[in-house]
């Protein structure tokens, strides 16, 4: 770290300020995450294992979830363990460079949370609305553009807030999270981040913001071709209930950490950051969960590897 940031230089050494409180407090923390961590990472191992290694489970729906399982085991993997050294060792320096990876890795892999509940919806969309042609829809390579288009947009934005943080000087080093957050790192900046901040909102608007609007869509119209359709179609709706609740879920912790740390109130900065770790935490613990409940063909595969201690061909 230079040691004088007054005369042009910049921090390049970072202290996360979070939880910083009585050594008792930390401790007492330690013990809720790890164990949400834990129940993580089982979790959502199984439900991969559970769907690779089961054929009849290999279609585009189930893949999805496996997808969806991956970026929920991974994750909290890229800041959880700093945290537990940060509650128990009291461990908090972080350097820029490892920063910005973790900036990078949770912000990108995150951002593809909405992204497979979009692919999701386009799933259950020719699922439901286009029946006979779903083969040919959800062929590989015709869904291809449905993840090419997405995955560059993530992949783009990301390395822009990234590289953009990375440019500015630091005049500050005291980072009022747990993690990297982008705008915990960009505030300590020197002079202005009005680009930060533009390019900020743009990715929230054209990821999270965008993909959301796009499943509404989709369900819309799929609500629509149940109730029109009658009976015999609103057996397929059920997997739609068990995307909803997902989506819900993950939309409401979402608001409530972007808007719990951008608007200034009485909440205490320690209260803002379990918000922001229940956001990425939470949904891990609970979609694996959700999925193996709700999900028949899981469900009763799951019953059977728990039974017998092995997975049926």
């Amino acid at each position: 770290m230079h040691e004088d940031p007054g005369r042009n230089t910049s921090y390049t050494d970072f202290i996360l300020v979070s939880f910083s409180g009585a050594q008792e407090w930390g401790q007492l923390l330690f013990i809720p995450f790890l164990f949400m961590f834990l129940i993580s990472f089982v979790g959502n191992l199984f439900l991969i294992f559970i769907i690779l290694s089961q054929r009849s489970l290999h279609s585009p729906m189930y893949l999805l979830i496996c997808a969806m399982a991956f970026v929920d085991l991974t994750t909290p993997i890229f800041f959880v363990p700093k945290l537990l050294a940060m509650l128990l060792y009291n461990l908090r320096h972080i350097s820029l460079l490892g920063c910005l990876a973790q900036m990078f890795f949770i912000h990108f892999i995150g951002s593809f949370q909405s992204t497979i509940l979009l692919w999701m919806a386009v799933d259950r969309y020719y699922a439901i609305c286009t029946p006979l042609h779903y083969n040919d829809y959800m062929a590989f390579s015709a869904f291809l553009k449905f993840i090419i288009v997405p995955s560059v947009r993530n992949a783009v934005l990301i390395l822009s807030i990234v590289s953009l943080a990375g440019s500015l000087s630091f005049c500050q080093h005291e980072i009022d999270h747990c993690f990297c957050e982008h705008m915990a790192l960009v505030t300590l900046a020197c002079g202005t981040i009005r680009m930060n901040n533009i390019v900020g909102l743009m990715t929230v608007f054209c990821v999270p913001t965008a993909d959301f609007l796009l499943i509404t869509a989709s369900y819309v119209r799929i609500f629509f071709s149940v109730f029109k359709s009658g009976k015999s179609s609103r057996k397929a709706l059920s997997t739609c209930v068990t995307h909803i609740i997902v989506i819900t879920v993950s939309l409401i912790f979402a608001l409530i950490a972007f808007l719990s740390y951008r608007i200034k109130n009485d909440m205490s900065s320690n209260s803002r950051t379990v918000i922001s770790i229940m956001y990425l935490l939470f949904p891990s613990c609970f979609n694996p969960i959700i999925y193996g409940v709700r999900t028949k063909e899981i469900r009763q595969q799951v019953m059977k590897t728990l039974k017998c201690g092995k997975v049926a061909p």
